[in-house]
């Protein structure tokens, strides 16, 4: 049998994808064109954001490994197989390096450092009252793997830190809930607001106007999941308008963001080019690795996906 490895990496990428799975799993082919080997062979697929049908006609498939924590990009392929397990990337390395980018969203706000920023490139000397992290209440909304590691960092260094999510979960040191009393509630108690919520139809447009209103008054607002949850007009008002004070953004609808978008130059947006936590392929691979080997062994595979909940 054999693992095809379909995705959009360029040919660096690619080679060095290769030779991290080849050392993990020696015994195993793998392939990056599925011309190269007769379909039937094919038993697995290690994926990252792979071609519309690179999955279809595969008729012995029988387990999908994304490279990715967020499979909602895979799930709108219509020619996905059904019935095949899909499994995500779980990395603690990732989740650290998505907790220290709340981190430094959150005491950048807490601390005015966008504003002295702004100040520098205008010339201006002009300190702020500085606020004490116990003073700044916090909302991570979506409480998964990385909502989690968010929500522990934060509370570690002495933020207020209240937790949402679809389900109820419970995260040491943090005040946590879920529906949407519970969300109202959590959006109008933060002083800044960071979205880790996976991508579904019940998130997709989520932050618009209406939820803009539910946050208090001069609230950050930090997104690290993805830019199709935002509706970016009524982001843009709610900065406009003084609701919101400023807003740090990773995802965004359209990557990369177009060139004229109003995000690029609004004064109280920070934008990074989707870097909030990277998948990297040294400390990824031997996770993926570690689903094949489950397969062989007939050991139940880690991180499933549930198909209906899209995460």
């Amino acid at each position: 049998m054999a693992i095809l490895l379909a995705t959009d990496f360029g040919a660096a990428e690619l080679a060095l994808w290769s030779e991290l799975l080849q050392t993990e799993l020696p015994a195993e082919t793998l392939v990056s064109d599925r011309m190269d080997c007769d379909p039937g062979v094919i038993d697995i697929a290690i994926v990252a954001n792979p071609p519309p049908g690179a999955l279809s006609c595969l008729p012995n498939l029988r387990l999908i490994q994304s490279l990715w924590a967020g499979v909602d990009t895979l799930l709108r392929d219509p020619t996905l197989p059904a019935g095949v397990p899909i499994a995500r990337m779980v990395d603690p390395a990732m989740n650290q390096a998505m907790a220290q980018t709340a981190l430094w969203a959150v005491l950048s706000l807490q601390r005015d450092f966008f504003t002295y920023a702004a100040q520098q490139r205008a010339m201006q000397w002009l300190p702020h009252p500085q606020r004490r992290a116990d003073e700044v209440s916090v909302a991570v909304l979506g409480l998964g793997q990385m909502g989690q590691a968010a929500a522990r960092r934060l509370a570690g260094n002495g933020y207020r830190v209240s937790g949402w999510s679809t389900r109820e979960v419970a995260v040491p040191d943090v005040a946590t809930g879920s529906g949407e009393a519970a969300l109202a509630r959590v959006l109008g108690d933060a002083s800044i607001v960071v979205n880790l919520l996976p991508l579904t139809p019940a998130t997709t447009g989520l932050f618009d106007r209406t939820r803009f209103a539910q946050m208090r008054r001069g609230a950050g607002f930090v997104n690290l999941a993805r830019g199709a949850q935002v509706v970016d007009a009524d982001l843009l008002a709610a900065l406009d308008s003084g609701q919101l004070r400023h807003a740090v953004l990773d995802v965004f609808h359209s990557e990369p963001l177009p060139a004229g978008h109003r995000f690029w130059t609004h004064p109280q947006v920070t934008l990074l080019p989707h870097v909030a936590a990277q998948t990297d392929p040294r400390s990824a691979a031997p996770i993926a690795a570690s689903n094949v080997h489950a397969l062989r062994e007939g050991r139940a595979l880690q991180h499933l996906v549930d198909r209906r909940r899209g995460y």
